[in-house]
C-alpha cells in the first residue's frame, strides 16, 4: 500500500463497524427482484437487456439503505461493477463529491476480501467495468486532505484474513447450500413460488445442487455462487456477470433466488450485521434457520403474548398531516440530496428513534409511534431538500403513511397494517412447519404504494417457540383480534481443506 493510500484509509475489523450496520442485498451485481427474475428466465433476457428497469430499482434500494440506516457495507467490487452506484463516480462533479463525503462519514464502507487498498486493481481474469473502476480510483485519490475511507476486512494480517474468509464465507456458504435438503422442502418450494404439483421435481433439483456442493467439498474445491450459477442457473458458455439465465435448466430462477439469499445473508452474518433485503426479494425466513436461530441485536421473542403485541392496533400520540408528501421516486433524487438529508435534524431524530425501538422490541407499543412520526417528517424533509435545489425530477406525491408489521412463524405469516383511521390484520397459513421459528419485520410505507417511493423494511427480532403449545396459544390469540381474517396456502417469502494464497471473489 502506498504512503498516500495508508494516510487516506482507516482499517477496521467487523466488531468496529457501527451498531446496526447493514449489508444491502440490492448492491449485489446479480440482484433483481423475484418478479423480474421470472421475466428474464422466460424471455431469455440478460441483466444488460433489462438494465434500465433494473437500475431504477437498484438505485431506489441504494438510496433507501442510505436513508434508513447509519452505515451500509458493500463488497468493494460493487462500487465499480454496479452502475446504480458507479454512475455518481463516472459523472464526477457534485455527484462524485457527495459519494466522497459518504465514504468519509463511513456511511458507505467497502468490504475488502483480499485487497489491502480499496483502489487496488482487480485480479487478472476478473470481469469488471474499466471506465467505472478508473472513476472509483479517481474518487479515492481525489479525497480532500483529512478525509479518510473506512474499509473492513476480517483481519489485516493476510494469513489470518485468508483463514477467516475461508471459514466464515466460503465454508459457511457451502454449509448453507448443503443444508437445503434438510429443510421442509414443500414449505421452501412454496416460498420461492413453486406450485404444489412441481414440489417433487423441485426437491430433486435441490438434491442435485446439494450433491454438486458436497462433491466439491469432498475434493477440497471451494463452493462458490458462480460455480453453482454455471451449473444450475446461467446459459452455458456465457459469463456469470452477463446474467443470462437458462430457461432449459429446471427451476433456474428459483435456485438463483435461493443462492442470492444465501450469499448475502452469509456475508452479513460473517461480518456480524443485518442483511437488508429489498422489496420483492426472497426473505431470510425462507432459509428456515430456527433450529439454530441466531440472536439478532434486537434479541429473540419466545413468548406468545409478547409476540401478539406486534400485531395489535397501534395508538399514535400525534395527528399525522394528511397533506404530508413523499418523493414519488426516490431514485430520482440526487446523491447530494441523500448526503444533505443525513446531516439534517429530521434524519438524526428518525435514526435515534429506530435505534431505541430495536434496542428494546418489548416496548414496541411505546416506541413505534415516535418512529412513525419521525418517518413522516423525514419524507417531508426529503421533498423540501429536493425542492430547494429546484430538482423537478423529484416530484412529490400525497400519501397515506402506514406501519406494517409482518410476523412469520414456521410457514405461517401474519400481517398487521396500522395508519390514520386504518387497521387490518390477516394471516396466511397452510404450510405451518413443526419448527416454530421466524421473525418480526417492520415496514413503513405509503398505503397507496408507489414502487420506487421511500419506504423502510427491516427485521426487528427473531421468533422462536419451544413447540406446538406456544404456537397454538399464539394462533388462538391472533384469531381473536377484531377483524382478523385468515387464508390457507403457504405465503411466498418475498418481503475447504485446501490452502490457497488468494481466494476467488466472493
Amino acid at each position: 500500500m502506498s504512503q498516500e493510500s495508508a494516510e487516506t484509509t482507516v482499517r477496521v475489523r467487523p466488531p468496529e463497524l457501527a451498531p446496526g450496520a447493514v449489508i444491502a442485498q440490492s448492491l449485489d451485481n446479480q440482484w433483481v427482484t423475484a418478479e423480474l427474475t421470472r421475466e428474464m428466465v422466460a424471455g431469455g433476457r440478460s441483466l444488460g437487456e433489462v438494465g434500465g428497469a433494473r437500475e431504477k430499482e437498484v438505485r431506489a434500494e441504494y438510496f433507501r439503505s442510505l436513508i434508513n440506516t447509519r452505515q451500509v457495507v458493500a463488497n468493494r467490487v460493487f462500487f465499480y461493477n454496479n452502475a446504480a452506484v458507479s454512475r455518481d463516480l463516472v459523472e464526477g462533479g457534485a455527484a462524485r463529491r457527495a459519494h466522497q463525503k459518504l465514504l468519509a462519514q463511513a456511511a458507505l464502507v467497502p468490504y475488502l476480501l483480499n485487497e489491502r487498498d480499496p483502489a487496488e486493481r482487480p485480479s487478472t481474469g476478473l470481469d469488471f467495468d474499466e471506465r467505472a473502476f478508473t472513476a472509483w480510483q479517481e474518487t479515492l485519490e481525489g479525497m480532500p486532505a483529512g478525509e479518510r475511507v473506512k474499509c473492513v476486512r476480517f483481519s489485516w494480517e493476510d494469513q489470518e484474513n485468508r483463514d477467516a474468509t475461508r471459514s466464515a464465507l466460503f465454508n459457511a456458504f457451502a454449509a448453507r447450500v448443503q443444508g437445503l435438503t434438510a429443510k421442509d422442502i414443500p414449505l421452501l418450494a412454496a416460498q420461492v413460488g413453486v406450485p404444489q404439483r412441481r414440489h417433487a421435481a423441485f426437491a430433486a433439483r435441490i438434491g442435485e445442487v446439494v450433491r454438486l456442493s458436497n462433491e466439491r467439498s469432498i475434493r477440497g474445491d471451494l463452493v462458490t455462487r458462480n460455480v453453482l450459477y454455471e451449473e444450475f442457473v446461467t446459459v452455458p458458455g456465457t459469463p456469470v456477470s452477463e446474467g443470462r439465465y437458462d430457461r432449459t435448466k429446471p427451476f433456474a430462477g428459483e435456485i438463483k433466488q435461493l443462492l442470492d439469499l444465501i450469499y448475502n445473508v452469509n456475508l452479513a452474518d460473517a461480518l456480524g450485521m443485518y442483511p437488508l433485503t429489498p422489496a420483492g426479494s426472497l426473505r431470510r425466513v425462507a432459509l428456515q434457520e430456527w433450529r439454530d436461530i441466531r440472536t439478532t441485536p434486537a434479541g429473540t421473542v419466545t413468548d406468545p403474548e409478547q409476540l401478539l403485541l406486534f400485531l395489535q392496533r397501534q395508538a399514535f400520540s400525534t395527528v399525522q398531516d394528511r397533506l404530508a408528501l413523499t418523493p414519488a421516486a426516490v431514485d430520482a433524487l440526487a446523491l447530494e440530496d441523500i448526503w444533505s438529508l443525513r446531516q439534517s435534524d429530521p434524519w438524526n431524530a428518525y435514526i435515534r428513534a429506530f435505534d431505541e425501538l430495536t434496542a428494546d422490541p418489548a416496548s414496541f407499543h411505546e416506541r413505534v409511534g415516535p418512529v412513525f412520526d419521525r418517518y413522516v417528517r423525514l419524507n417531508s424533509e426529503i421533498v423540501r431538500l429536493a425542492g430547494a435545489r429546484g430538482d423537478s425530477r423529484a416530484r412529490a406525491n400525497k400519501w397515506l403513511p402506514v406501519i406494517e408489521v409482518v410476523v412469520t412463524v414456521g410457514g405461517a405469516a401474519f400481517t398487521a397494517v396500522t395508519g390514520d383511521e386504518t387497521w387490518s390484520v390477516a394471516g396466511s397459513l397452510g404450510g405451518v412447519s413443526a419448527k416454530y421459528g421466524g421473525s418480526v419485520q417492520l415496514v413503513l410505507r405509503n398505503r397507496l404504494e408507489g414502487r420506487r417511493e421511500q419506504k423502510f423494511a427491516r427485521e426487528m427480532a427473531a421468533v422462536r417457540f419451544d413447540g406446538a403449545r406456544e404456537w397454538e396459544r399464539f394462533h388462538d390469540m391472533v384469531r381473536k383480534l377484531p377483524g382478523y381474517r385468515e387464508e390457507g396456502g403457504s405465503p411466498a417469502a418475498t418481503g475447504s481443506a485446501t490452502v490457497q494464497d488468494e481466494l476467488p471473489e466472493y
